[in-house]
């Protein structure tokens, strides 16, 4: 484990998957972060990496051949390096190998950041591309676990997601996890979207197309306290859908999302695929605020 803080906020990040493990408000010792109860889901906030979401049928095609991958790739149950830590931003560093290679037959230099200030944390994607003669193609997404504040169970209402949106056109989850053709659409009536004990039944709420680029989670008289920016053209809203509430939800902004039912195409060829010449670099983040 590594701990970055400051005066506000002090966070915990494992090595394993470099995946956010805490973020606790060091004036009220709250925290916000769901703790990985696996009763409900046993992850906090992994990476996900080289894929986001599910391939059609586990499998995917790349230079003529076929490789079997499980959903949201394989960073998040991989040990990572810890590069640098500065006491209040810490860097982790994954790097291809035959473990890596056996599944995603590329090579690549993956880093994660954890960067605070003041009351914000910034999460910074950098993925390098050694190789000299091939492209590297890949999707990177983020997937954190908030609180609900005031958790109720047994209540009609837990919250509200904040956009910065009122109208948005909803990609909507099929079969094997993988989106339908036809879309759906979302309203959020001034801009809040009411979090209640059906807003999962159908999975994730898939948001693409550079729609959106900040959510607040709010509580039930829409005061937020958690914000995440990003400049992703795709970001995910999710909670398991048990017949009620679990006790988290997530907001997870995406370059890259699952395939579409039926897609047989390449893997270079997926929807909101990116891609690296050899020897270039890509840079991302996001930034999780904590109101």
């Amino acid at each position: 484990m590594e701990t970055i803080t400051n005066k506000f906020l002090t966070v915990t990040i494992a090595n394993l998957g470099a995946e956010l493990q805490s973020i606790i408000n060091n004036d009220t010792g709250r925290e916000y972060l769901w703790h990985g109860d696996p009763v409900y889901w046993k992850r906090r906030s992994p990476v996900l990496f080289p894929i986001v979401g599910s391939l059609w049928d586990g499998h995917y095609r790349l230079g003529g051949h076929e490789y079997a991958m499980s959903q949201h790739g394989f960073a998040r149950d991989m040990d990572f390096t810890c590069v640098k830590n500065t006491g209040t931003e810490a860097w982790f560093r994954l790097d291809s190998d035959d473990e890596s290679r056996r599944l995603f037959p590329c090579d690549f230099s993956l880093e994660i950041g954890y960067k605070l200030s003041d009351n914000s944390l910034q999460v910074l994607w950098q993925v390098n591309n050694p190789s000299v003669k091939d492209v590297l193609y890949f999707q990177i997404g983020a997937h954190p676990a908030f609180d609900y504040k005031d958790y109720d169970p047994d209540a009609d209402l837990q919250g509200f997601f904040r956009l910065d949106a009122s109208e948005c056109e909803l990609s909507v989850i099929g079969e094997k996890g993988c989106l339908k053709r036809e879309k759906g659409k979302l309203t959020a009536i001034n801009r809040m979207l009411p979090i209640t004990k059906n807003t999962f039944d159908g999975d994730a709420l898939v948001l693409e197309g550079n729609q959106v680029h900040c959510v607040e989670l709010c509580d039930r008289q829409q005061k937020p306290y958690v914000k995440v920016d990003f400049n992703a053209p795709v970001v995910g809203l999710w909670s398991p859908a048990r017949g009620g509430y679990a006790p988290f939800v997530c907001i997870e902004p995406w370059y890259g999302r699952c395939d579409c039912e039926q897609f047989s195409g390449d893997f270079s060829e997926k929807d909101w695929i990116q891609h690296l010449q050899p020897g270039g670099k890509f840079a991302a983040s996001y930034c999780i605020t904590i109101l």
